[in-house]
C-alpha cells in the first residue's frame, strides 16, 4: 500500500504531481509520502495493540530528521545503531526511555553518551561488550539496562547479506552463551539484564522464521526460570518484508495473528523494530534520462541517478520497479525494447534495473519505486557525486527536508598541505 499513483497520465505522490517536483528541485531526487509512512506505522501498531508493544522505528532505514520527527510525534520510539543516530534522536528530543541501542561494535564514547542520555537499554552482542558497558556504567555510577542478543540460528530465505540470525553471521550470541550470561549476571554489578533481543534478518515475507526463533526463546525462558532468573522484555526486532515487485509478503495483521500467541505466552513486554515496513514504499527516487545508447544489440537507458544514490540493486541484486513520471500514449505499432537502466558512475555494477521494458526518450523522467528505506541512508559521494535532495509530501504540499549537496560540501572537511 502506498500513495504513488497515476492520475490520468501523470504519476502523483498523494496530491502532488511528481514531474513538477523533478522540474522544480532537479534530479536525482528522493520524494517521501508522509501519509504512506504514518499509515504503515499505524498498521503495525493496530495489529499488535493487544500487546501494547514499544515500537522503535529502525533509524538506519532512513534517518532524515523530519521523518523521525513525524514518527516520534505519533508515539514511536527509535532503534539506533550508532552515536550519529543517537545524535539525531537527541535533535528531535526523542524520549530516552523509548530508545534501544543495537550494533556489534559500540565504542566506549558511544556507550558513555547513550548512558548519559538514559536510553531504555542496550542490545548486547557479545560477552566482551557486556564487560565494556559494565565498565562505563561503573565509571558513571549508574545502573544500565541491557538485553542479550540471541542468534537463534534460523534460516529466513533472504539474500545472505540480509540474514542476521543464522550461525556464521557476526550478530548475536549462541543460546549456550546467552544462558551462561543470564545465570552469571552478578558478574556485572552495574547492569540489569532485563531482556532478550532477536533480529533474524530483513525483507522476510513469512512468519516462519520469527515463530521458530521465539520458540527457542520460550525454551530458554523456561530453563532460566528454573534457576530463578526472570526477564522483563522480549525484543523481536524488525525485518518485515514489503512489495518491491511480485512478492506477496504477510500483512502486519497476518504476522501478528501468527506470532502473538507465542509472545503472549512469554508474559514479557514486547519491543518491535520495524524500518523497511514503514519507510520502504513511502519513498521514490526520481531521475532524468540523459542518453539512449545502443551497443552490441544491447540498449542502455543512461540516467542521472546512480549506484551512489541507490545502492540496493548493485549491492544486493535487488529489484525495484521503474516507471515513467508521465505515461505515453500507446501507438498500435509501438514496440517496447528491453534496456538496462544505468547511471554515470564508472563501475559495471552501476545499474538501477536490468532488462526493463521502457519506452523513453532523452529528457524523460523516471521513478524508482520502493526507495524509501535503505535508499538515501546508504548513499555516498562515490565518484565525487553530490548526494540528492529529499522532499516530503503532505497532500499537495512539498517540503524540502534536505538540500542537494553543493561541490563545496564535497571538500569542506579536506585540507591542502
Amino acid at each position: 500500500m502506498h500513495y504513488f499513483k497515476y492520475k490520468r497520465n501523470d504519476l502523483y505522490c498523494e496530491d502532488t504531481v511528481l514531474k513538477n517536483l523533478a522540474s522544480r528541485f532537479g534530479t536525482p531526487l528522493y520524494v517521501y509520502s508522509a501519509r504512506t509512512m504514518l499509515e504503515h506505522f499505524s498498521k503495525i501498531k493496530e495489529a499488535f495493540k493487544e500487546l501494547d508493544p514499544l515500537i522503535c522505528y529502525s533509524v538506519k532505514a532512513n534517518s532524515n530528521l523530519s521523518l523521525l520527527q513525524l514518527l516520534v510525534d505519533k508515539g514511536a520510539g527509535l532503534d539506533i545503531v550508532s552515536g550519529g543516530e543517537l545524535y539525531r534522536a537527541k535533535k528531535i528530543n526523542c524520549f530516552s526511555k523509548k530508545i534501544v541501542y543495537a550494533s556489534v561494535g559500540k565504542t566506549e564514547s558511544e556507550i558513555r553518551n547513550a548512558v548519559k542520555y538514559g536510553v531504555l537499554m542496550f542490545n548486547v552482542e557479545s560477552p566482551a561488550e557486556l564487560v565494556r558497558i559494565n565498565h562505563v556504567a561503573c565509571g558513571l555510577a549508574k545502573r544500565v539496562n541491557v538485553a542479550l542478543r540471541l542468534n537463534p540460528d534460523v534460516e529466513v530465505g533472504a539474500h545472505s547479506y540480509l540474514t542476521t540470525g543464522k550461525q556464521g553471521t557476526k550478530f548475536g550470541m549462541d543460546i549456550a552463551t546467552v544462558r551462561r550470561l543470564l545465570l552469571q549476571r552478578e558478574a556485572h554489578p552495574y547492569l540489569n539484564i532485563v531482556g532478550i533481543h532477536l533480529h533474524v534478518g530483513s525483507q522476510i515475507i513469512k512468519a516462519g522464521p520469527y515463530v521458530r526463533a521465539v520458540k527457542k526463546v520460550q525454551k530458554l525462558l523456561k530453563e532460566i526460570a528454573g534457576e530463578g532468573v526472570y526477564l522483563e522484555y522480549l525484543n523481536i526486532g524488525g525485518g518485515l518484508g514489503i512489495v518491491y515487485d511480485k512478492e506477496k509478503p504477510q500483512t502486519a495483521k497476518e504476522f501478528a495473528h501468527k506470532i502473538m500467541p507465542l509472545l503472549k505466552e512469554t508474559k514479557l513486554k514486547i519491543i518491535l523494530e520495524p524500518g523497511r515496513f514503514i519507510m520502504g514504499n513511502a519513498g521514490v527516487l526520481l531521475m532524468k534520462v540523459l542518453y539512449i545508447k545502443h551497443s552490441y544489440n544491447k540498449q542502455f537507458v543512461i540516467v542521472d541517478a546512480a549506484m551512489n544514490d541507490l545502492l540496493r540493486p548493485s549491492f544486493y541484486g535487488a529489484y525495484h520497479r521503474i516507471i515513467p513520471l508521465t505515461k505515453r500514449r500507446k501507438k498500435s505499432n509501438q514496440k517496447k525494447r528491453l534496456a538496462d537502466i544505468v547511471g554515470p558512475v564508472c563501475e559495471s555494477g552501476d545499474f538501477l534495473g536490468k532488462e526493463r521494458e521502457l519506452d523513453v526518450d532523452e529528457g524523460d523522467y523516471l521513478a524508482v519505486l520502493g526507495a524509501g528505506a535503505y535508499g538515501f541512508s546508504m548513499s555516498s559521494n562515490y565518484n565525487s557525486r553530490l548526494r540528492a535532495a529529499e522532499i516530503l509530501i503532505k497532500g499537495n504540499k512539498a517540503y524540502l527536508i534536505r538540500e542537494r549537496e553543493l561541490y563545496q560540501d564535497l571538500i569542506s572537511k579536506e585540507r591542502l598541505i
